[in-house]
């Protein structure tokens, strides 16, 4: 009977179950640098959403599918990093493949770095856990008071602006979008254009919207990465409404719809730094300033700029569980099913 082990977080409502490649009984993932593993993982003639079928998706699909997962599971597994400059590497997964880029998930490595001891941390202060992803290496302030940790501060790869006010139809009506790159290629639109309210009773037209959305934008320039086809296309879209500002800056709800429909729990890591790339472009957040991001749950993250289009994001991660998963060989479901 095989089994798998895993350590469960959420970050601010989303999850992310982490795969360490390096317990026993895992295989190595081929590769120098993690790219060349997230490329392995993807499979020849694959893409990040529609991988080839292998050893190492096989154990994604089991945790991702029901009986032991559901359709909005997100999770990672933990590689090697490009170089001594790191303490690990990782290679998101979702329901439907793989991304380049993941905030929250980032946010639950470095709390799983410190709960672990894979980096050493203060009993007051902060420590930095250094992550190598796909599109770069990102970084994970673990803040910590009496012996916990009280929050996560998530440093990114800079973000830029790709295109604003791209026209796209939807069985909504036309929405202008504006696509930022952030680690992944996001696109962004006012829930108001298409007559929508970011709360959860619009959650089955927020979903339609955003699938039309990235389908519209699968071909359009300015999601193309000039580092290649594995960050390119839209991976998210963002539909997003405006609340009072704060005294300290702007004030958004948002709900990412990613990969094939599925629903960000939280106000999303990346995605937020591709609003802080684009409120930045606008005039409306400045040094000093925050953006307080909130999710369809209503959990919040906090977002800056900073020099050279970095941004942070800062947010919570919490232990949630910890399994051994198994398949038995008998069982007729074998990895399991998504509805």
């Amino acid at each position: 009977m095989r089994s798998v082990r895993t350590t469960d977080y959420h970050a601010a409502g989303e999850p992310f179950r982490i795969v360490d490649t390096a317990d026993p009984g895992s295989a190595p993932v081929p590769g120098d640098t993690v790219a060349e593993r997230c490329a392995t993982a993807i499979g020849p003639g694959g893409s990040g959403t529609a991988p080839r079928p292998g050893p190492l998706d096989e154990v994604r699909r089991l945790l991702v599918r029901e009986p032991r997962g559901h359709a909005g599971m997100y999770g990672g597994f933990v590689v090697p990093p490009d170089d001594d400059g790191a303490h690990f590497g990782v290679l998101f997964w979702h329901k439907d493949g793989y991304s380049t880029a993941c905030g929250h998930g980032t946010m639950a490595l470095g709390a799983w770095a410190v709960d672990t001891g894979r980096v050493p941390a203060p009993a007051d202060g902060d420590v930095e856990v250094r992550v190598d992803v796909p599109s770069g290496r990102v970084r994970a302030t673990v803040h910590r008071a009496d012996g916990r940790t009280t929050g996560i501060t998530f440093r990114n790869v800079p973000a830029r602006v790709g295109a604003r006010k791209v026209p796209v139809a939807t069985t909504l009506g036309i929405a202008e979008v504006d696509i930022a790159h952030a680690g992944a290629c996001y696109a962004s639109v006012r829930a108001r254009d298409l007559g929508l309210e970011v709360t959860r009773a619009a959650l089955p037209e927020l979903t339609r919207a955003g699938r039309e959305i990235r389908a519209a934008l699968a071909t359009h320039p300015a999601t193309w990465h000039p580092d290649g086809p594995l960050l390119s296309g839209v991976y998210g879209v963002i539909l997003h409404e405006e609340l009072p500002d704060t005294p300290f800056g702007p004030h958004q709800r948002n709900v990412t719809v990613f990969a094939d429909g599925q629903i960000d729990r939280s106000p999303c890591g990346s995605g937020t730094s591709a609003r802080l790339a684009l409120l930045a472009e606008d005039g409306r957040l400045g040094p000093g300033q925050d953006l307080l991001h909130e999710s369809i749950v209503g959990s919040v993250f906090t977002g800056r700029v900073l020099d050279g289009g970095v941004t942070e994001v800062t947010g919570t991660a919490y232990r949630t569980g910890e399994h051994t998963f198994t398949i038995d060989p008998y069982d007729a479901l074998g990895a399991g099913f998504t509805l």
